[in-house]
């Protein structure tokens, strides 16, 4: 097994608590909502949402795939990182054990926030990462950042 690890940053301009509370605390209704082709629906299959809990998330009609399983792996409210696992789902493919992912909201110099997201894969034996598949990955986060700053933007009064 290797583990290849992937890191990006995305600057936005909503302040590192609001983006937290949306991107994380309310992802599960606020994702279907204001990025519907990409997530069509989230459920919660085990646990209260805390770490240990299960969500299986429901990819849109403009994903190619189907279906993941998220294990909560850590949540801290004060510092604003929510760590997960992807442990389920035709995203693995036959190449990935696990996909692990910690995501830090920290206040930028100028005012919003930086959105830090660091990405491990666990792959199964020797296989080698595709690094078109991990560049359009990279992208598709970026867009759902760039989507829920964009709905916050028009509706101020959220997450206040």
């Amino acid at each position: 097994m290797g583990v290849f690890t992937y890191e990006m940053e995305v600057a936005t301009s909503i302040p590192p608590a609001k983006m937290f509370k949306a991107f994380v605390l309310d992802a599960d209704n606020l994702f279907p909502k204001v990025v519907p082709q990409a997530i069509k629906s989230s459920e919660l299959l085990e646990g209260d949402g805390g770490p240990g809990s299960i969500k299986k998330i429901t990819f849109g009609e403009g994903s190619q795939f189907k279906y993941v399983k998220h294990k909560v792996e850590g949540i801290d409210k004060e510092n604003f990182s929510y760590c997960y696992s992807v442990i389920e789902g035709d995203v693995l493919t036959n190449t990935f054990e696990k996909i692990s992912y910690e995501t830090k909201f920290m206040a930028a110099p100028g005012g919003g926030s930086i959105c830090k997201s660091s990405s491990k894969y666990y792959t199964i034996g020797d296989i080698e990462i595709n690094e078109e598949q991990i560049k359009a990955g990279k992208e598709r986060a970026s867009g759902m950042y760039k989507a829920v700053e964009a709905y916050l933007l028009a509706n101020p009064d959220l997450y206040n």
